[in-house]
């Protein structure tokens, strides 16, 4: 199979979706692979790392035609949508439930759209816990950030010191991204408050977080312990879907002035009321005093890092589909749920249910 990857030209992203590693792994099993110059030049790979491994360096246009996979990390962006073949498949995160336009040209240009974020099950998704476990890590760091006085914030040092309470941190969720902030929080001797949402998980939690507080996710303690909160992460969750909005704009008026939150969940559509997407070239804004940080793809800060965590986990799969195509995903029901739309169709259920559209079986058309 011809399999290809571009440069990623979302604001700041400096990812990008196969390694030199990745390449030469591919061309070893007999595969073309295609890679835009400087592809991975952001993540600190250079042209002549991929043609040592076997790839083929050429124009963004030249991989977007000649490849049958399209390995990203975001979604295609506007500037993009010319270039997609019909049958073509590109597998990235695309994040469809905050974006409906995005959905509509995939089933315009009937390509078969693979996102990572829903590939696996409810309780595991193996192509976005590396990416949660970065923007997790990340969250409370910005956090601090811009708790500073000179950043706009309340002028709190997180850890606080001798004589000097910390400051709180409260987390919203205890996923994969929850969990990885309050690692990061905890470290930072921050007070640590986690709205959980299912109380069977507290044992665990309490191991790893001895000295947090865990306290039932419901709307009469949301709106007792936000206003406390010196920044707030929202770390929610819910496959394929939008969030939930847990924090309301009447909640986040309540909240001192210069805290600071933090939306994780932004690239699904975020879980407080008051969010919206910003980039890493303008990262906040405020709002009623407080200043939000929501920048959509988080990981794109550290992409050395990241380029090598989510390739790790997605090169397994990429393989899959360049040796057997769309019949990989008939072999593994989770890889399965990762398909979105084929051949102009929606094949995904929970998008499908986050814009009230119907869903046709995938099965019955690969």
């Amino acid at each position: 199979m011809q399999v290809g990857t571009v440069k990623e030209i979302k604001n700041n992203e400096n990812r990008v979706g196969l390694t030199p590693a990745g390449a030469r792994e591919l061309a070893q099993k007999g595969h073309t692979v295609l890679v835009e110059k400087d592809a991975g030049a952001g993540s600190g790979f250079s042209d002549e790392e991929y043609k040592k491994a076997g790839a083929k360096i050429c124009t963004a246009k030249e991989a977007w035609q000649k490849s049958d996979l399209i390995v990203k990390v975001k979604e295609p962006m506007p500037a993009e949508f010319e270039f997609i073949r019909q049958n073509q498949i590109i597998f990235t995160y695309f994040h469809f439930a905050s974006n409906e336009a995005l959905l509509d040209e995939m089933l315009k240009h009937k390509a078969a759209s693979i996102a990572y974020e829903t590939v696996g099950d409810n309780s595991c998704h193996p192509l976005l816990a590396p990416m949660s476990e970065v923007a997790g890590k990340m969250a409370p760091l910005m956090g601090a950030y811009y708790l500073a006085k000179f950043a706009g914030g309340r002028g709190l040092l997180l850890s606080g010191v001798s004589g000097v309470e910390p400051a709180h941190v409260v987390i919203l969720g205890t996923g994969f991204v929850g969990r990885n902030a309050g690692i990061i929080a905890q470290g930072l001797q921050a007070k640590l408050t986690f709205l959980v949402y299912d109380l069977k998980l507290v044992p665990d939690l309490k191991k790893q977080f001895p000295n947090a507080e865990f306290v039932e996710s419901r709307p009469e303690n949301i709106e007792r312990i936000v206003p406390t909160a010196d920044l707030l992460v929202g770390a929610v969750y819910v496959t394929g879907a939008k969030p939930p909005v847990l924090v309301s704009k009447e909640l986040v008026q309540k909240m001192q002035k210069g805290s600071v939150i933090v939306d994780v969940a932004i690239d699904q559509g975020g879980c407080i009321e008051t969010s919206k997407a910003t980039s890493h070239s303008n990262p906040i804004f405020e709002k009623f005093g407080v200043i939000h940080y929501c920048v959509a793809n988080m990981p794109g800060a550290f992409p050395r890092t990241s380029t090598l965590a989510l390739t790790n986990a997605t090169l397994p799969f990429v393989i899959k589909l360049a040796g057997n195509g769309l019949k990989a995903l008939k072999e593994d029901p989770g890889f399965l749920n990762g398909l979105t739309t084929l051949n102009g169709k929606l094949v995904n259920r929970q998008v499908a249910e986050a814009f009230k559209r119907k869903a046709e079986d995938p099965l019955k058309m690969i």
